[in-house]
């Protein structure tokens, strides 16, 4: 099985950031969407300044979350902030992503599709949804579906659903991240299941609201050990 790739997401504080100097980490990511989360734009070039002494190999990819924003937003970010990857978590069409892509060639473009149970199967994003999405995104993000807003919820899907989005992943060469819930406790069910591209957490190496630098360093040895 390939060493996943990890993203810790929802990052604000400076200090926390500079205590992950040393993990072996892939992505960070930072909310711009409404969110207890959100960091301006100021805010994130700080924090992604702190990205160039990073001690654990290659500095981890800077991911900037974004729920239907429009593209003056996304121009208006981009132009401060350098982001590497934009992650789009609300309702984005498969047009809309490729618009994305062709405006700001320089970073990834992201899609986030929300995982319903099967009795609500209806109201998230089947697998067959990524058909609209090829060659119009560079990854697909899966996360527990929220019917009140987009995602960020602190639980899991259900997992067993993981292989047929893997499947449909494969066949438009798309790499498949798992969010949702995870924490330290369960990410090596998860990669020892179903072995995704890679995880994103956010809530789960928290403690009371912040994040907890204890958490994040189990986390992330659990994801990157043998």
């Amino acid at each position: 099985m390939a060493e996943a790739v990890v993203k810790i997401c929802g990052l604000q504080d400076v200090e926390v950031l500079k205590s992950m100097k040393r993990l072996p980490l892939d992505y960070v990511g930072f909310v711009f969407a409404e969110s207890r989360r959100k960091v301006s734009p100021e805010h994130a070039s700080e924090l992604i300044a702190e990205l160039a002494g990073w001690e654990n190999g290659k500095p981890p990819l800077a991911a900037g979350v974004f729920v239907n924003p429009s593209l003056d937003e996304l121009a208006s970010i981009l132009s401060t902030v350098p982001l590497d990857v934009v992650q789009l978590h609300g309702q984005e069409s498969a047009d809309y992503c490729r618009a994305v892509k062709a405006a700001f060639p320089q970073v990834q473009v992201w899609k986030a599709l929300s995982v319903a149970d099967r009795e609500a199967n209806s109201a998230g994003n089947g697998p067959h949804t990524l058909q609209q999405y090829a060659g119009a995104i560079d990854a697909l993000l899966l996360d527990t579906y929220d019917p009140a807003g987009s995602g960020g919820l602190g639980r899991t899907f259900e997992w067993e659903r993981i292989p047929a989005y893997q499947q449909k992943a494969s066949e438009y060469g798309l790499p498949l991240f798992v969010a949702g819930g995870l924490h330290p406790d369960n990410v090596r069910e998860l990669l020892n299941g179903y072995a995704p591209y890679g995880v994103d957490v956010s809530s789960g190496v928290e403690s009371d609201g912040m994040k907890d630098i204890v958490k994040i360093t189990a986390f992330v040895e659990r994801v990157k050990q043998s």
